[in-house]
């Protein structure tokens, strides 16, 4: 695991500024500690920082093939580099190391773009080409690994793993970006392809750029996506259920190759639960697991990673989270680098820290609920949907619409619905209601958050309008499987790998997803809708398939997740720090916000009189990277 760096000239004649890239290639020096190393020539700088993972000795980047005429850096772990070397050493290419990296580069040399088909892993990379004239630059198919970029108004184009070493380029302008605020408060992050800045951009998953000298026209071009083609054949769930865990298995151990010590996270959910049982089953040494828990119990799960790591017999290190983490706050906002409001990005950042003390790898459970539907909301958004399919269009838009006006909490919910669902979400198709169940703030609230001014400058932008994109080009119609995508597309990359990546990061930790193997992604999405969610029970078929492995403990009690007691924080222990942050002058004078409702969330969270804790924390983040950020403009 790395971060890679760059600068390129598309006119293809000015010298690199080396100190630049330097400093760029240090931002970033928590990714690769132990080794940073620069390349440049004429029009291209290339920086790495390493994190020594495979091929300790000869691994180092940026690294050539045989004449020197292309050159990569990369960030990952490619799991099929070995028979992918072994098939281009057939087609005559010659190997001077046995990394995965250079595996890339004779994949480019062979097959050019479509390279990409054929790696499977987490990655993302530039390759500049002598020969061609070219930068290539990509990112993998779900997005585990970041890359963000921005053409400069003079020719210029700065990439790098993470936004702090492209605004390391002073010359870049820091205008926040409107729409990617109102983005921020509807979703709790920034979605690709924006940033919150004007003029960057993130390199959305599955998709590359191809950027050659004298070639000002930068567009990112995609390479797959999910499927979602329902597999027609008649076969028994016991077959699914085999192919299943032999599919996992192989992810799993493919992901286990390491020349550093491997590990793993152990929530005590089904997800974290299953990796464990398998790595446990695949190593004659018991697995490294590392968990966190809570202090209020409501929220503590760890008894129930007590009870996996006993089964495995693990090596177990659990530790207890409390509010005196509130010191975090200004170092997540550092880590994040734009506002980003997903509270267990704490006990993550902790998790991280407690794994790094002894292994330098972690598997992680990440993705399960987006491939087997396991979220709560994909068990509300289908009943209502039910709901929707027994109303006319004509009928149920009018009538929830003018009931949601009037009362806007529906306390009456049906059984199988959330006491959140709303009049409003039933008013709405399944897309608009769906997006208004995940909303941290929904848009009747932020348009009371935002001042007149700045809605004006939104020009009407909502940000629905991400998931419209996404539901138009979505491949199925199926209502589960169009919600399963939109995660995909969104709240999987923008918040769960983003969390995860710059937490681990921030330790020098590497961290794998099995789960997310895009071929296995590829095949479970190809299950029908019932297998996974079938009633009221999430990851149906995930869950029948884990039943040797795992106790039924496990696999079917209550889903917490990995969230944090914010509404007790922010009445007590964290009460002072909130108001300041929400209040803080740079909050007041940022043209951004409505000053009385500021005022009307913190008190009537503090009396008791409603739960705004998102809210404010969102509030909290927000001016979190104002302070770290903007303060000096």
């Amino acid at each position: 695991m790395c971060g890679i760096t760059g600068i390129f000239d598309t006119g293809g004649t000015r010298a690199i500024d080396l100190r630049l890239l330097e400093l760029m290639n240090e931002t970033q020096h928590h990714r690769g500690p132990d080794e940073g190393e620069l390349y440049s020539e004429t029009a291209l700088g290339f920086g790495h920082r390493r994190l020594s993972i495979i091929d300790l000795a000869l691994g180092r980047q940026p690294l050539f093939n045989e004449d020197r005429s292309v050159v990569i850096v990369f960030n990952g772990e490619i799991y099929n580099y070995r028979a992918l070397m072994s098939e281009l050493s057939g087609l005559g290419h010659q190997f001077k190391t046995r990394s995965d990296t250079e595996t890339i580069v004779h994949a480019w040399e062979q097959w050019g773009t479509a390279c990409l088909s054929r790696l499977t892993g987490m990655f993302a990379f530039a390759i500049w080409d002598r020969n061609q004239k070219m930068l290539f630059l990509a990112r993998d198919h779900l997005g585990v690994k970041p890359l963000h970029y921005a053409l400069l108004p003079d020719g210029l184009l700065v990439f790098g793993s993470e936004l702090k070493s492209i605004l390391a380029n002073r010359s870049i302008a820091r205008t926040l970006h409107a729409r990617a605020i109102e983005d921020y408060f509807a979703f709790g992050y920034i979605p690709e392809p924006k940033t919150i800045y004007n003029d960057v951009f993130k390199l959305r998953p599955g998709h590359y750029l191809c950027v050659k000298v004298g070639d000002t026209a930068v567009r990112q071009m995609p390479y797959w996506d999910i499927p979602f083609q329902i597999d027609q054949q008649q076969r028994s769930q016991t077959d699914i259920e085999q192919e299943l865990m032999e599919r996992l298995t192989a992810s799993v151990h493919s992901q286990m190759m390491s020349e550093v010590p491997l590990g793993a996270f152990l929530s005590g959910g089904v997800d974290s639960s299953a990796v464990v049982a398998l790595m446990a089953q695949q190593n004659n040494q018991p697995v490294t697991t590392c968990s966190i828990g809570f202090a209020d119990p409501e929220y503590d799960e760890s008894s129930y990673a007590s009870l996996v790591a006993r089964r495995y017999h693990t090596e177990h290190h659990s530790e207890l989270l409390g509010a005196d983490s509130h010191h975090l706050v200004g170092r997540l906002a550092h880590l994040y680098d734009e506002p980003f409001a997903d509270s267990s990005a704490i006990p993550t950042y902790r998790v991280c820290q407690l794994a790094r003390q002894r292994v330098t790898v972690c598997l992680s459970g990440d993705g399960g609920d987006e491939n087997f539907a396991g979220y709560r909301r994909y068990r509300y958004a289908m009943a209502e949907q039910k709901i929707r399919s027994q109303l006319p269009a004509w009928l149920r838009g009018p009538l929830f619409g003018t009931l949601g006006q009037i009362y806007p909490k529906a306390d009456w919910a049906p059984q199988g619905l959330r006491a959140k669902t709303t009049f409003e979400a039933l008013a709405k198709d399944l897309v608009g209601g769906y997006f208004h169940g995940v909303s941290v703030l929904p848009e009747r609230q932020r348009a009371l958050l935002f001042n007149q001014r700045f809605l004006t400058e939104l020009q009407g932008y909502r940000a629905l309008e991400v998931m419209r994109e996404h539901a138009l080009h979505a491949p199925t119609d199926d209502p589960l499987s169009l919600i399963q995508y939109l995660d995909f597309k969104t709240y999987l990359p923008g918040d769960i790998l983003t969390k995860v990546d710059r937490a681990s990061m921030a330790h020098s930790l590497e961290v794998r997803v099995p789960l997310l193997e895009h071929t296995f992604v590829e095949w479970i999405s190809g299950l029908r809708s019932d297998l996974k969610l079938r009633g009221a029970e999430g990851k149906y078929i995930f869950k029948s398939a884990l039943r040797p492995v795992l106790p039924d403990a496990i696999l079917f009690r209550g889903k917490k997740g990995f969230s944090v007691p914010l509404a007790s924080w922010f009445r007590g222990a964290l009460q002072d720090q909130v108001r300041q942050a929400v209040l803080h002058p740079l909050m007041l004078d940022a043209g951004i916000f409505n000053q009385h409702y500021l005022y009307t969330l913190l008190d009537e969270h503090a009396s008791g009189r409603k739960d705004n804790s998102a809210a404010l924390w969102s509030l909290l983040m927000f001016s979190a990277f104002l302070q770290n950020n903007m303060g000096a403009q």
